[in-house]
């Protein structure tokens, strides 16, 4: 009875599985006036990118519909999260905008594709990208504003930045502890100081200080 019991928790443990890896998708898509007990589909969207990276496979891509403000993130796996031609905004007040910590071994990739985010700490955000665990992040086309400590808090990974805004944080625009930064038509503007652990980072092009303190 008891190998019984045992086959069948174990059938359904597969199947429960198996389910939820055919629910996801390459592809998902937010919306201001989607829902997350949605799909994520192009026709049935979800609201938050937080509702949608649980339903896009390793690797995948999560596409804004419409401007709207997406929320704060979490992101443990391969991803492109793409707002371009939308205001994807998010809100991170008292919080991180973006956490990037990527340690599954099973994800070989480790990469992070970030596109046409506006990221905004409204003053009382602790930082706007914080990559703790990471291979290769890109943030391209975005703006981060307002956070407490750094635009970018750079712990991990090679890291490249183009076309994009990092200004009025109350540290660094950018800060580097540990991994490589690479800037292109970048600017850093109204923080505290524009670039710390700077012997980490290379400028490939129209990188713009102004106005930092210090």
């Amino acid at each position: 009875m008891n190998n019984f019991r045992a086959a069948f928790y174990t059938s359904l443990l597969i199947a429960l599985i198996s389910s939820v890896a055919q629910a996801q998708a390459s592809r998902t898509w937010v919306s201001g006036v989607g829902d997350d007990v949605n799909p994520c589909s192009r026709t049935a969207p979800c609201k938050t990118f937080a509702g949608a990276i649980s339903k896009t496979i390793t690797g995948g891509e999560i596409d804004a519909l419409d401007p709207a403000g997406y929320g704060t993130l979490i992101i443990s796996k391969s991803i492109t999260i793409d707002g371009t031609g939308n205001l994807a905004g998010i809100l991170a007040a008292g919080t991180t905008g973006l956490t990037i910590n990527l340690t599954d071994p099973k994800d070989t990739a480790k990469a992070v594709r970030l596109r046409g985010l506006s990221i905004n700490g409204v003053r009382t955000g602790t930082n706007g990208i914080n990559i703790i665990a990471a291979g290769f992040v890109s943030v391209e086309d975005c703006v981060i504003d307002g956070f407490i400590k750094n635009g970018i808090n750079v712990a991990a990974g090679g890291v490249f930045v183009r076309n994009t805004t990092i200004r009025n944080n109350g540290a660094a625009g950018i800060a580097v502890t540990s991994g490589q930064v690479g800037l292109a038509d970048v600017a850093l503007v109204f923080n505290d100081i524009a670039l710390v652990g700077s012997s980490s980072v290379q400028s490939l092009g129209n990188v713009y200080i102004f106005g930092n303190k210090r």
